[in-house]
């Protein structure tokens, strides 16, 4: 008898690395697991293969453990038995950089090729929406299927569960939606019981929502489970007593080659871009503002090894040093560790998000010593060369010359300095903030014992520079002379007001008032704070029935400083907030604590930027602060958010938030969004952006055009059921109460960002440009004796490996200022440099890389395989991308 439709069941495990559980009890399990899983295969040919979660990660910890084993592990993935990579872990690919996931991507698939395979297909069984590049990445990793769960509507399916991805750079992938998840067949029996009222009924839906094959997926496994010996006789027994469908043990890379390749299959639906929908499936869109913490510092952290250290090694490695791959290495994968979705989520278990934190710290420290070495072996070269001590140095670790205020740190004798170059030009520079630092006692060994020898004290100075043409991928070199002279300072008045060439902000009564002064335009209540109750968990903001939102926009001007080149005004924002909620969290507390907000603002000369800085000690339980931001819209229908390498719009009310709970909807489809760097507001004669540094979470409130940035969520629960904005079972773990004070963030927090605000219609060029002027792409580094503890390994003695550098270097510079630099490191193969660059504009652009150093341009793929030889111009599509080689 023939069967009219083929079930494909896909035996696998959904890993996490950590969760409610730590990264130890994970790996401990793993051992076991993975023991047995070899053992069954190797016993069973009829056991087609298993799927382990597309992680190499979890192969890399066993092998740690079970070296002994990678023989018989090899042998099973070569022969597509055992399934590991593409990914390193599950990343999270909506709060990490562009660069984290291909870089995971990229690790994971190297890897995994070594072991004999990797998975040809962009698996994404768990996480919390997906990104718009995801098929433009795996399509550049040579990934021709992706399958994956959540973030996409019913409608947008057309009938069918498999479809074609597309990237806003035109790529694709062919995709196949997993409509009820990753564990549908987890409990596969041929019990009859189970067969009719489960399996059939569920295998029947399936059917109906494959108008275009009779091929259907049941992926059978779930969250850290042990192979099931038993499915290839429990699929030998289905076959015999279904008459209607026929069941094949197999795997995703064989499922999606077979249905796309089938006669008369034709899957011609595309989806574009992000997928963040929360009909069918969790989305969990407020997880972006919690644990702020661990969002700020993992954004630090990427942000020093992509935009610092790994060009600044590279500059370091062109002029003779080495450079630090195998620390990379580990640096980066603690950094996939943090950034599996449950983990940068931060819905965990406080002893998970205490090791995620630690491991973010590690990090930070290694990245930090890394940077000192390169940058103090590179300065003592030039000053050789130079025959001068007292130098400093700044190194522009960005592709185009960077002109504009550098900040930096000087120790010196005296209170009065000068800054040259080395022809002797002066170099304008304002002190900011300057402090006497004693100098200690120095031990002393003599013939008559250690003597204590009082050392001279000295002055640290922190510094404003504005620099002029420093070299692309490179450094130019100043001259530290001590010396009587006038410093201009940034110095205390009785103003309430700071100013420059664009904006005036100030203080009227308490309100803090922005003016434009090239469009003439006033926001006359410019920043205003909202408090509201959070009676969700680690997963979703859930508002509290019958609370009121606490508005507070009383501004107490503490400060204000002005010198030549920048104007600091500070403010103190002081009011009263409930302390949690009651017992019964069923409304806020009667008592109540002081919550204090100091605010800085920040206008430099020539800049278009104003800086703001909170700093935050939050007093309070079972609650969440935004900022409101007046914008001086009218009837916005639309934001703007950078995703990857170019622009995404959004609805500022999502059309399905309308009847979600009557139709069913997983979760409420609320307009709260992502954003990876910046977002933007905008009409025909104005752009109001923001560029956040780790804050991850907005809304646009459609009542008053106000920007929202969520600063933090303050909740003391892992999980708990039916939230307004969620119904049902708790998230995560939910047969078991998990409480989580530390999330309640009970801690000093700050939160920085800074507003463009420019007459006229949204230029993505301007806002990736100021985007890369806020975050900064440089380092600095002052040749002196004076201070050992201001850098991390000052104090310690260093080989010099380089004799002499000359006082400016370039290593490459890109000549379109409409074309950015995404990463610039060592290639997996350690036989070159990679460039990726990016064209977030709606054209194609063209550019030339110029190079004394480098002769060879090769096109390569992001695996880094190598693909066309380049001379000339070099184009980039519109919302495009492109990795280069320079050898």
């Amino acid at each position: 008898m023939t069967k009219s439709k083929k079930v494909y069941v896909v035996p696998h495990s959904h890993w996490d690395r950590e969760w409610y559980f730590t990264i130890e009890d994970s790996n401990v399990l793993l051992v076991e697991n993975l023991d047995h899983l070899i053992n069954v295969l190797e016993n069973d040919p009829d056991y087609h293969g298993y799927v382990y979660d597309a992680q190499m990660s979890v192969i890399e910890e066993y092998l740690k453990i079970r070296p002994e084993q990678r023989e018989r592990l090899q042998t099973l993935v070569a022969a597509k038995r055992i399934f590991v990579g593409p990914w390193y872990t599950q990343t999270d690919s909506l709060l990490v950089n562009k660069e984290s996931i291909i870089r995971n991507l990229l690790y994971g698939t190297r890897m995994a090729e070594e072991m004999g395979h990797s998975l040809n297909n962009g698996y994404l069984p768990d996480i919390f929406g997906q990104n718009m590049y995801l098929p433009s990445i795996f399509e550049g990793f040579g990934i021709d299927y992706s399958i994956l769960q959540r973030g996409i509507f019913t409608d947008q399916l057309n009938g069918d569960l498999n479809f074609i991805w597309k990237s806003p750079d035109g790529k694709q992938v062919k995709a196949n939606n997993i409509y009820f998840g990753y564990g549908p067949g987890k409990f596969l029996s041929a019990d009859d019981e189970y067969h009719t009222d489960r399996l059939v009924p569920l295998l029947d839906k399936l059917a109906d929502m494959n108008e275009s094959t009779d091929h259907l997926l049941l992926p059978a496994g779930g969250d850290q489970v042990l192979v099931r010996d038993h499915f290839p006789t429990t699929v030998k027994q289905l076959n015999e007593k279904d008459e209607k469908y026929e069941y094949i043990l197999s795997d995703y890379e064989t499922f999606m080659k077979e249905t796309w390749a089938a006669d008369g299959a034709k899957f011609d639906n595309v989806i574009e871009g992000e997928l963040i929908a929360s009909q069918k499936s969790r989305i969990h869109n407020t997880i972006r503002s919690q644990r702020y913490d661990l969002k700020k510092l993992n954004y630090e952290v990427e942000n020093k090894l992509l935009y610092v250290l790994e060009p600044l090694a590279g500059i370091g490695k062109a002029l003779g040093l080495s450079y630090p791959q195998t620390w990379l290495d580990s640096m980066w994968k603690m950094l996939f560790d943090v950034h599996a979705h449950d983990s940068i989520g931060g819905c965990n278990s406080d002893d998970t998000n205490r090791d995620i934190i630690v491991r973010l710290e590690k990090v930070d420290r290694i990245a930090n010593g890394l940077i000192n070495i390169v940058k103090k072996q590179v300065t003592k070269a030039i000053a050789n060369g130079l025959g001068q001590e007292n130098i400093s140095v700044i190194l522009n670790t960005n592709s185009k010359p960077f002109s504009g205020l550098v900040e930096k740190v000087l120790f010196t004798k005296q209170t009065t300095f000068d800054l040259k170059d080395v022809n002797g030009a002066p170099i304008p520079f304002e002190l900011m903030n300057q402090e006497y630092i004693s100098g200690g006692k120095q031990i002393v060994v003599t013939a008559d014992g250690e003597k204590e020898v009082e050392v001279p004290g000295y002055y640290r100075s922190v510094i404003q520079a504005r620099m002029v043409e420093v070299p692309a991928m490179g450094y130019t070199t100043l001259l530290v002379q001590e010396e009587e002279t006038v410093v201009s300072k940034l110095t205390a008045t009785q103003d309430t007001f700071i100013e420059n060439e664009l904006y005036r902000l100030s203080i009227n009564g308490s309100n803090v008032v922005l003016e434009n002064k090239q469009t003439k335009q006033t926001l006359e209540n410019f920043i205003r704070f909202e408090n509201v109750a959070d009676a969700g968990d680690s997963y979703d903001f859930s508002p509290l029935k019958g609370d009121e939102p606490i508005y507070f926009n009383e501004a107490e001007v503490t400060k204000v400083e002005k010198g030549s080149f920048g104007q600091v005004l500070t403010v103190r924002y002081t009011t009263e907030l409930p302390v949690a909620m009651n017992e019964e969290e069923t409304v806020r507390s009667i008592e109540k604590a002081v919550f204090t907000v100091v605010t800085t603002f920040t206008l430099n000369a020539g800049e278009e930027l104003l800086k703001i800085q909170h700093e935050i000690d939050n007093t309070c339980k079972d609650h969440r602060i935004r900022v409101l931001l007046s914008t001086g819209m009218k009837d916005v229908q639309h934001s703007y958010a950078d995703q990857a390498f170019s622009v995404i719009e959004r609805p500022v009310v999502n059309p399905y938030l309308e009847g979600w709970k009557e139709n069913g909807f997983a979760e409420a489809p609320v307009s709260i969004y992502p954003l990876e760097n910046f977002v933007a507001l905008s009409d025909k004669k104005a752009t109001f952006a923001t560029i956040t540094k780790g804050i991850k979470e907005y809304e646009v409130l459609p009542d008053t055009n106000e920007l929202a940035l969520t600063l933090f969520r303050s909740v003391g629960f892992l999980g708990r059921d039916n939230l307004e904005w969620r119904p049902g079972r708790a998230s995560g773990i939910n047969n078991k109460v998990v409480y989580t004070p530390d999330a309640q963030l009970q801690q000093t927090m700050t939160f920085e960002y800074a507003i463009v605000w420019a007459g006229e219609e949204l230029n993505v060029t301007k806002l990736f440009q100021q985007t890369d002027l806020f975050r900064t792409h440089y380092a600095t580094y002052q040749n002196q004796a004076l201070n050992t503890f201001e850098e991390r390994l000052e104090r310690f003695e260093l080989p010099l490996p380089i004799e002499k550098l000359p006082t400016s270097f370039s290593l490459f510079s890109i000549n379109n200022e409409q074309v950015f630099l995404s990463t610039c490191k060592q290639s997996y193969e350690k036989d070159g440099l990679i460039v990726r660059l990016f064209n977030p504009t709606e054209v194609e652009q063209s550019f030339q890389l110029h190079s004394d150093l480098y002769t060879d341009i090769t096109i390569t793929n992001l695996y880094e395989s190598e693909m066309e030889k380049m001379t000339g111009a070099i184009t980039i599509a519109p919302k495009g991308y492109i990795t280069l080689k320079l050898t």
